[in-house]
């Protein structure tokens, strides 16, 4: 997951230290978060509101069946 989402950042030209701010934590505890991928489903919800993109959860058959 960390790699997706610093691929998302640096496609939306968002910084790290934007990222922490918008999860209200320091940029030590966001790259805690990166090395150990551990981000809760709230933390995606607003991961993904930051980078303007939508959150989905998609089937093996790549059909949509859940999106926030």
């Amino acid at each position: 997951m960390n790699t997706k989402i610093k691929a998302a950042l640096s496609l939306k030209d968002k910084s790290l230290e934007g990222l922490a701010n918008a999860l209200n934590i320091s940029k030590q505890a966001l790259s805690n978060k990166l090395y150990r991928d551990s981000f809760s489903g709230k933390d995606l919800i607003i991961i993904a509101d930051y980078l303007g993109c939508e959150l989905a959860f998609v089937d093996d058959k790549n059909k949509i069946v859940l999106n926030d």
